[in-house]
C-alpha cells in the first residue's frame, strides 16, 4: 500500500474548510498526513485547520495562486503519492481507497475521480450540475478508454510524488495547473487516468459574478495550454490532440448551432415556433440519455436531473462568451504581443454561506 499526503491550499476558507477536513478524516483508507496551506488568509482559516489536528503551513504572504500554494507544501511531503484537494471540495469516504489502486500501473502518474456539484440552490449551480453529470459520465469515460483524458481535475487529483517533484512541482506557467500537468505528462508517454468510482463534490459558484471569474480562468487556461502544448500534442499524443481540436471546433461552431432555428426561419417559409421546437427536441435527444444514465449511476432522482436541463443554457452562454474571449486574447493577442493574457488567479466561488456548512452533498434538488 502506497503512502499518501493530502495538500489543501486554502485562502479565506474558514467556513468551507471544515467539511473538506471532515471528509478526509472519514476516509476508509487514511492519508499519512494532511497539510493545509493557509495562504494569506484574513479570516480564521489557519485556526480552523489546526483544530482538526492537521499540519498547517503559513507562507509569509499570499502566494497568489493555487499552484504556488501547493508547491509551498510539496517539499514537506515524503510519501509516495500526493493528493491535492481544494478547500471547498468534499470527498466520498472511499475516495482514497478507490483512487490509490490506479497507481498499481507504474506508468500512471496522475489520477482523478468523478466530480459532482455539492449544492444545487441557484440556476448557476443547477446548470453546472448538468454539465458535470454529462461530462463525467460521457466525455471522461470515453477519453479514459482511449487513454487520453483531457484533464485530471485539480480539485481532487492524486500524483506520483517523485514524478511531480522531477517536473518542478505543480506548473505555475499557466493559470490552470491541472490541465498543464495532465497534458505535459501524456506528451512524454506517461499515463493520466480517470477513476469514475471515486467521487468528490465541489462547491461551485452560486452567483453570476463568481461563475464569470471561474469560467474566464478555465477558458483562458485551456487556451494557454493549447498555445503551449498543441504542437507536441499533434506529434506525440495525437488522440488527445483530437479531443482538443474538437473542443475548439465546438467553441467556434456553437454560435452557428444556437442561431440555426432563427436562420432557418428567416431564410425559409418555415415558422419560427416549429423550428425552435425541432431544435429543442434535437438538444434533448443529444443530452437526455447520458443524463439519465448518470442519474441512475449516481442514484439521483432522474426527473430532478432532467428538470435542471434548462438551467444549463444560461451557464452555456457564460461559457461561450469567455471561450471566445479566451480564443481572441490567448491565441491571437498574446502571440502578437498585444496582451499578457490572464495571469492573476481569482477564486471562482463566493465563501460558503455559514448555513450550508456541514450540509450533505447533493446534485439534484
Amino acid at each position: 500500500m502506497r503512502s499518501l499526503t493530502v495538500i489543501v491550499p486554502a485562502h479565506n476558507e474558514e467556513e468551507g474548510l471544515p467539511a473538506t477536513l471532515e471528509s478526509l478524516a472519514r476516509q476508509t483508507l487514511r492519508p499519512d498526513e494532511v497539510i493545509v496551506v493557509d495562504d494569506g488568509s484574513t479570516d480564521r482559516t489557519g485556526e480552523v485547520a489546526r483544530s482538526f489536528g492537521v499540519t498547517v503551513l503559513t507562507p509569509p504572504g499570499n502566494l497568489g495562486s493555487k499552484a504556488k500554494a501547493q508547491n509551498y507544501a510539496l517539499p514537506h511531503c515524503t510519501t509516495d503519492l500526493v493528493l491535492a484537494v481544494d478547500a471547498d471540495t468534499v470527498l466520498a469516504p472511499d475516495y482514497i481507497e478507490k483512487i490509490e489502486p490506479a497507481f498499481d500501473d507504474p506508468g500512471v502518474v496522475v489520477a482523478a475521480g468523478n466530480v459532482q456539484t455539492r449544492y444545487t440552490r441557484t440556476v448557476w449551480e443547477r446548470g453546472r450540475s448538468v454539465e458535470y453529470l454529462f461530462g463525467f459520465h460521457w466525455h471522461r469515460p470515453i477519453q479514459n478508454c482511449a487513454n487520453s483524458p483531457m484533464v485530471c481535475s485539480g480539485c481532487c487529483s492524486a500524483f506520483r510524488r517523485d514524478v511531480l517533484m522531477a517536473f518542478g512541482g505543480f506548473p505555475e506557467r499557466t493559470i490552470v495547473e491541472d490541465m498543464d500537468f495532465t497534458w505535459s505528462q501524456q506528451i512524454v508517454g506517461r499515463k493520466a487516468v480517470y477513476v469514475g468510482d471515486a467521487v468528490a463534490w465541489a462547491a461551485d459558484p452560486e452567483t453570476l459574478t463568481y461563475l464569470r471569474k471561474q469560467v474566464w480562468r478555465w477558458m483562458a487556461g485551456f487556451c494557454q495550454n493549447v498555445r503551449l502544448h498543441m504542437g507536441q500534442l499533434l506529434f506525440r499524443k495525437p488522440l488527445l490532440a483530437v479531443w482538443v481540436l474538437v473542443a475548439l471546433l465546438e467553441i467556434v461552431t456553437a454560435p452557428l448551432w444556437w442561431a440555426t432555428p432563427f436562420v432557418v426561419a428567416a431564410t425559409t417559409d418555415r415558422p419560427l415556433a416549429p423550428t425552435l421546437a425541432w431544435w429543442a427536441c434535437a438538444e434533448i435527444v443529444l443530452t437526455a440519455p447520458p443524463l439519465v444514465y448518470a442519474a441512475r449511476r449516481r442514484k439521483l432522482p432522474v426527473l430532478g436531473v432532467l428538470l435542471n436541463i434548462p438551467c444549463v443554457y444560461p451557464t452555456k452562454v457564460v461559457n461561450l462568451y469567455y471561450a471566445w474571449k479566451a480564443l481572441v486574447v490567448e491565441l491571437l493577442l498574446v502571440p502578437l504581443g498585444l496582451s499578457r493574457g490572464l495571469t492573476v488567479y481569482e477564486k471562482g466561488r463566493a465563501p460558503t454561506p455559514a448555513a450550508m456548512v456541514g450540509a450533505e452533498p447533493s446534485a439534484a434538488r
